[in-house]
């Protein structure tokens, strides 16, 4: 009898007002040595960053995918947060027998059987360790926009809509990877406030 290899997939990033939404899937073997794995939320950055290197080597499968913010205007975040889950599943070099989603909707059309549970983040150690795959992806985009455009601080809030990000869009103005349907930015669009 084949074990039945069941995947987790979490999201990260459907609230900033800035770059892509992230999507992982992660299919981990029977046994795994994952010490203090839970969702991503509750560790710091550095577990984190430790726990994803190890996910990586000990899974049986695992894919990181993105919608980015194009395709979070042209469907709407959660849509676009659908499809980043979607391109998760597909990228696995195995096909899970079932699949565990963080939160309360299933991505249409993923030709596996899947369930959403809430707080699986929590709950559920294959979604658990997606979380942190999903994070730690969205967090290095993050690093990578505040190497570019210092003068944003995303290094420090990750683009969500603190007194510090929205300062710098009013002082600065919006970035191509702003989302432009996120209510701070679209006012600031409607201003023609772009970056220069």
């Amino acid at each position: 009898m084949t074990l039945l290899l069941s995947a987790g997939v979490d999201e990260a990033g459907r609230g900033p007002l800035v770059g892509s939404v992230f999507a992982a899937a992660v299919i981990l073997p029977e046994h795994y040595d994952l010490p203090r794995l839970t969702d991503s939320k509750k560790l710091s950055e550095k577990r984190r960053d430790e726990l994803a290197a190890m996910i990586k080597a000990q899974a049986v499968a695992w894919c990181v995918a993105s919608a980015d913010p194009s395709e979070i205007h042209q469907f709407n975040i959660l849509h676009a947060t659908m499809l980043a889950m979607k391109r998760a599943v597909q990228g696995l070099a195995v096909q899970p027998g079932k699949v565990w989603i963080d939160g309360n909707r299933v991505p249409k059309d993923l030709g596996i059987e899947a369930e959403a549970v809430i707080k699986g983040d929590s709950k559920i150690m294959v979604v658990s360790a997606a979380s942190v795959l999903a994070k730690t992806a969205r967090d290095a985009e993050m690093y990578a926009l505040a190497e570019r455009y210092p003068q944003y601080g995303f290094d420090k809030h990750k683009g969500y809509g603190t007194a510090q990000h929205l300062a710098a869009l009013q002082q600065f103005g919006v970035l191509p990877e702003h989302r432009e349907d996120f209510a701070p930015v679209r006012a600031l669009l409607a201003q023609g406030r772009l970056f220069e």
